[in-house]
């Protein structure tokens, strides 16, 4: 049997025009078997004339705003069931080539112990951006957020690794949400995305539970563009949704005393020879 892998793209507000070409890049990929779009926009869309393939692509219209892990986890559920070995899941924002998909899923079939993969991602203007990350203490999402961009610089460094040498692959235990390559052995193992969190700690949540038993890779070989926008630096309500869920994701694992993330970090810091 073929390898196969689904993918799938959460909307909120989001027009079906705008990634259709997206889309028929990954439609392109025969080892893509469907590509799920769960809409939570207030209004349901139709998929456009200009969508090749479309028996390839399911639409999921939930007719409120579930969050992100929620939303995915429906077509997670799809994967399960269909017995499909990978699951991308990937935002709206970010491109992608189809060869992609095929260069991941072989570094997955020649290497069983990895879960999960993110890419090297860059912005528009081809800047690397810092998206494999030590887990946080609640001081790092403190200093990042809410402290002047000049302070506290090697300590926000530290955090995302920005003296590593991003041109190796690097075993990470948190990778960014925007683009997970997803072995479903490792979600069917350890459980899809936590549903308590409505956004923003469910990719380090379940990142960490992967790689308590997978490596969860940094893979540099495989570049993609993410149109980032940090909402939540720009919209009120979306950092008060954002603390609310990190004072979940703390509650969860722990706030000062957190053996599993000491260890993890310490280990990563000395592999990458970080000086404390």
């Amino acid at each position: 049997m073929k390898l196969k892998t689904n993918i799938s793209i959460v909307l909120y507000k989001t027009s079906l025009e705008e990634i259709v070409p997206q889309l028929n890049e990954f439609l392109t990929n025969p080892q893509v078997s469907r590509v799920f779009l769960i809409d939570n926009s207030p209004n349901k869309q139709q998929l456009p004339d200009s969508l090749s393939n479309k028996h390839r692509v399911r639409y999921f219209f939930t007719g409120k705003n579930l969050g992100y892990g929620v939303a995915h986890n429906v077509a997670l559920s799809e994967s399960i069931k269909r017995d499909v070995a990978y699951h991308l899941v990937i935002n709206p924002d970010v491109k992608c080539k189809a060869s992609d998909i095929s260069t991941l899923m072989n570094l997955m079939e020649e290497r069983k112990e990895i879960g999960l993969v993110m890419p090297k991602v860059i912005d528009r203007e081809g800047n690397m951006q810092f998206l494999a990350k030590l887990l946080p203490t609640p001081i790092d999402l403190i200093v990042r957020r809410f402290t002047p961009k000049g302070w506290f610089q090697r300590r926000k460094k530290r955090f995302e690794l920005q003296r590593a040498n991003f041109s190796k692959e690097i075993d990470v235990p948190y990778l960014s949400g925007c683009f997970m390559f997803l072995r479903m052995e490792a979600i069917k193992r350890v459980g899809m995305f936590d549903e308590r969190y409505f956004l923003y700690p469910e990719d380090i949540d379940l990142t960490r539970r992967i790689h308590q038993f997978y490596k969860t890779i940094y893979f540099p070989l495989v570049t993609v563009n993410h149109l980032h926008q940090r909402a939540s630096y720009k919209s009120l309500r979306l950092l008060f949704i954002h603390i609310w869920n990190m004072i979940k994701y703390f509650n969860k694992w722990g706030w000062i005393f957190d053996k599993e993330r000491s260890e993890w970090n310490k280990k990563l810091l000395k592999e990458l020879n970080y000086n404390k």
